[in-house]
């Protein structure tokens, strides 16, 4: 199976399945001298992990991660970077029902006649499970871009129909790990929370969105013409278990407006080329313009429902599947560090390349 490396400069590769041993990463490219922090790598899978809430699925894995190369003293040293999380809590008995039967809406199907086998035990290598490794990854990376004065901030922007309003005054992104679905109004959050509470109590399951704000970008990150920085954003969010969509400054919203509305006009503000509006999502002609990157990603409702679904088996007879198992009502409160970690991998990849761009920065 190819595709399992993401990046350039900063290559990651990931490995492992939803019950197997243990899932990690390999990071290639990261330099030396990039701070490392145990702590700090475990917070950002602590905010991923399962069990965490009573609105996600209850699988009961801590995810402690262990370093086991390229850091030295809380450092760096240049060296690829391992890191790996054994996995502790598997029930792989809850998908024995599903060994022969595809699961709508699921990769049962594609990966069985891709490959000519599967492992049914959680989706396997297709299982969100697989995301613990690009957090990890993402920790650092994060790091490395807090170094170079660049912040990755997500939320949780909308649940079903339920959305939040960005000019309200309760909109406050220090409320985001306030409450269990991170969401930055805490009004809305309780709203959210009841929605997906309920959902569950049906069976059911429900999607939502989550928002990204980078700032401290320079100018000049990007590759045109295939490797643009925002076309690298939209294809690791797409990259993501469950995502459909991606949306980058005025996003869709753009169709509705005409140029004289749309446009960016330059202004200078101390001292710095700035614009009086950001519809452009701090990316024009796949390069960052020093302004903010804003984005929204929207995923979908889980595939596995709690309730009885038609579908066919691997012998192409009729068959019903049955939910079992443990599994998240709305993925998106655990889905707002793996777009963190997903964004920092890409500005840290592309701060990396753009160093060799222009050589009058470096005489």
């Amino acid at each position: 199976m190819a595709g399992n490396t993401f990046g350039q400069a900063f290559k990651i590769t990931t490995f492992g399945e939803s019950h197997g041993p243990a899932v990690g990463v390999i990071i290639d490219g990261c330099p030396a001298g990039v701070e490392v922090s145990l702590e700090a790598i475990q917070h950002e899978l602590t905010r991923r992990r399962p069990g965490q809430s009573k609105i996600v699925t209850q699988r009961k894995e801590e995810d402690q991660v262990a370093i086991q190369s390229g850091v030295f003293d809380g450092f760096s040293t240049g060296t690829p970077i391992s890191l790996v999380v054994y996995n502790k809590d598997q029930k792989s008995r809850d998908y024995d029902h599903i060994k022969d039967k595809f699961r709508p809406s699921h990769a049962d199907y594609t990966y069985s006649e891709k490959y000519g086998n599967r492992d049914y035990r959680g989706g396997g290598r297709s299982s969100a499970r697989e995301t613990i490794a690009r957090v990890a990854a993402g920790a650092i990376a994060q790091s490395m871009l807090r170094q170079a004065g660049i912040s990755v901030t997500s939320w949780v922007s909308q649940v079903g129909p339920l959305k939040i309003d960005e000019s309200s005054p309760n909109f406050d992104l220090d409320e985001i790990e306030n409450n269990i679905v991170r969401c930055p109004d805490a009004v809305m959050a309780e709203e959210m929370i009841d929605l997906i509470k309920s959902v569950r109590k049906d069976g059911d399951t429900i999607g939502g969105k989550i928002s990204a704000l980078i700032t401290g970008v320079p100018v000049g990150l990007g590759q045109p013409v295939f490797d643009k920085l925002h076309a690298d954003l939209g294809k690791a969010m797409l990259s993501i278990n469950a995502v459909k969509g991606f949306e980058y400054g005025s996003g869709f919203d753009c169709v509705e407006m005409r140029g004289s509305e749309h446009n960016d006009l330059f202004v200078i503000k101390d001292d710095q080329v700035k614009t009086t509006s950001n519809y452009s999502g701090g990316v024009q002609g796949g390069i960052s313009n020093g302004m903010p990157i804003n984005f929204n990603v929207a995923f979908k409702p889980v595939a596995t429902l709690m309730k009885d679904q038609e579908s066919v088996d691997k012998f192409g007879e009729l068959a019903l599947v049955s939910g079992k198992g443990r599994h998240d009502p709305c993925v998106v409160p655990r889905a707002v560090p793996i777009v963190d970690a997903m964004a920092a991998l890409v500005v840290a990849d592309h701060l990396l390349r753009s160093q060799t761009d222009r050589m009058d920065l470096f005489l």
